[in-house]
């Protein structure tokens, strides 16, 4: 089982901290959403003029950067052009670390009809698509937002086509706010599952908690037999939101307990 983090679990933290933590915590690899005070990694020194040193950095910790989430929502069009040079610079960021996935949400859509918006929404994404091939990168829509239920991310991957596309299962989402389960998402995107998001909550989908891993309600242990048995090789991110939710554990207490719950996983399995 390969482990990985989002750096939004440790907005206070800098990229020395980040690398040496992830290193003795027993992570495989970092995903970058945000750095500091910077949401877009690519805009910071240590991702573009001295990226070769960042990428030796984290070469000789033993790490890998797992994904680059991006803030690209690729049903929005007010976002197309910021979409556009926004895939195309973590484009390159990706080919200079080895990354092979951008994460893009999908964003709002309003009161729009829905199959007009998976149509628009597709085209855009194969478009985005085409610029981050480019780089020899992928495109992970995120099952979020107002594309959290299944069968909405599958409609849109099938519209756009062979597209260098696929998904990134947040496996909180549509289980604690649709009541999705996990068999029924992995049914319908398997084929298209590259990397996932985990983290654990209690409550109900109208009001929850996040928690730590296993201290809540989601079928995790399920979910991770579910992906082994389908044969997933992607990682499996602790998405722990600390930069949006300042009550939360710190990370000094809860990336290690990920890690701990995590492998316990694939011991008892």
């Amino acid at each position: 089982m390969l482990l990985s983090f989002t750096t939004l679990g440790c907005p206070g933290w800098d990229l020395d901290t980040v690398i040496t933590r992830a290193a003795e915590y027993g992570f495989d690899a970092v995903d970058f959403r945000g750095l500091g005070e910077e949401m877009e990694v690519w805009r910071l020194p240590a991702f573009s003029t001295d990226a070769a040193t960042t990428v030796q950095r984290v070469t000789d910790a033993g790490l890998a950067v797992s994904c680059f989430s991006s803030s690209v929502q690729v049903a929005n069009p007010d976002r197309a052009q910021a979409n556009r040079d926004e895939v195309a610079a973590y484009g390159q960021v990706c080919e200079t670390f080895g990354t092979k996935h951008i994460r893009v949400f999908g964003g709002k859509i309003g009161d729009e009809d829905r199959q007009v918006a998976i149509e628009r929404t597709a085209a855009h994404l194969a478009e985005l698509a085409a610029i981050a091939d480019r780089h020899g990168v992928r495109l992970l829509i995120e099952t979020h937002d107002d594309w959290t239920a299944c069968a909405h991310v599958a409609s849109v991957l099938e519209a756009a086509g062979d597209v260098a596309a696929g998904v990134l299962w947040d496996v909180h989402h549509p289980w604690r706010t649709l009541d999705e389960q996990p068999e029924d998402t992995l049914a319908t995107l398997g084929k298209w599952i590259e990397n996932s998001h985990w983290k654990d909550s209690s409550g109900t989908k109208e009001g929850f908690n996040y928690v730590a891993m296993g201290e809540g309600d989601l079928p995790l242990p399920k979910i991770a037999s579910l992906l082994q048995e389908s044969g997933y090789a992607g990682y499996h991110t602790f998405e722990w939101e600390k930069r949006w939710h300042a009550e939360l554990a710190e990370p000094e207490v809860a990336f290690p307990q990920y890690v701990e719950y995590m492998r316990g996983l694939t011991s008892s399995s």
